[in-house]
């Protein structure tokens, strides 16, 4: 039976089955239906374009700059938070697709069941990236006039000495000088530890720009879906149709596809892409 057909003897929203009706400035439900689906991947699209940016920036300056990157990567980014984010996300997608299961179903305990679980798992998901961001918070490492880059023994137990300080604003009249820091000799050329931190900074402001961004989309998927379980716990007409909480879920799903691609490149890839390229 033709989609016409089914809309023969009722008014614009007036079918007694609510994925029957549609709003009076469409042709028929498929055509609602169509603008739905379009408009989502259009601004899917867009969303891609921008992420994508910031990815490409992201892989140019790791290339550039392999050993600082796989450094600060490795001492300054905790990968067992990062690793459960990453459950909690792939989790939560799956509550996801059942809520949209649930109102495909017409089942309202279902969509508020699964919506609430998706829910919990966002506020799970922030949480858990706010003490990552409060440890690098305390320690300096966020970018901006304050920043502070002690290398790979940044936040240990030990505290130079004012010996220490002392020796290490010295001047250098080599090319090469072994500055105590945190009790390790490490051999410096002058400018080295600027360099180094400016390098630093580089790779801490892309990773707070990247997860940042990426976490203001999940505050607002958490308005988006908070919004939604309200409307479909008192029955508001736009919430009997499965379509909303489908275009919904698709914006959720987009939100862990961002951060499956996020989690490797800022945690996991250790090996310097400069290498892996010329092998």
């Amino acid at each position: 039976m033709s989609v016409e057909a089914l809309h023969d003897g009722h008014s614009h929203g007036e079918s007694s089955d609510a994925h029957e009706s549609f709003a009076h400035h469409y042709v028929n439900r498929a055509q609602q239906d169509e603008a739905y689906i379009v408009g989502m991947w259009t601004f899917l699209v867009t969303e891609i374009m921008f992420f994508g940016a910031l990815f490409a920036a992201y892989v140019i300056y790791r290339v550039q700059m392999p050993e600082i990157f796989d450094e600060v990567s490795r001492d300054h980014l905790d990968v067992k938070l990062g690793f459960y984010n990453t459950l909690i996300l792939l989790t939560s997608s799956l509550f996801m697709a059942l809520g949209v299961r649930a109102a495909q179903l017409k089942s309202k305990k279902g969509q508020l069941f699964w919506i609430g679980l998706t829910l919990l798992c966002a506020f799970g998901f922030l949480g858990i990236k706010y003490k990552e961001y409060s440890h690098k918070i305390e320690l300096n490492l966020v970018p901006g006039a304050h920043f502070v880059y002690e290398g790979a023994h940044a936040g240990n137990a030990h505290n130079p000495s004012e010996a220490e300080l002392l020796a290490a604003s010295k001047p250098s009249y080599g090319p090469d000088r072994v500055k105590a820091t945190t009790g390790i000799a490490v051999k410096r050329r002058p400018g080295d530890d600027v360099k180094k931190a400016e390098k630093a900074q580089i790779f801490l402001g892309l990773y707070f720009i990247m997860t940042g961004l990426h976490g203001i989309h999940v505050i607002i998927g958490i308005f988006l879906l908070g919004i939604l379980w309200f409307m479909i716990k008192y029955n508001h007409p736009l919430a009997k149709d499965f379509m909303p909480i489908e275009m919904s879920g698709l914006y959720w799903h987009f939100v862990d596809i961002v951060w499956i691609f996020l989690y490797p490149l800022m945690y996991l890839i250790k090996p310097s892409l400069e290498l892996l390229l010329h092998q």
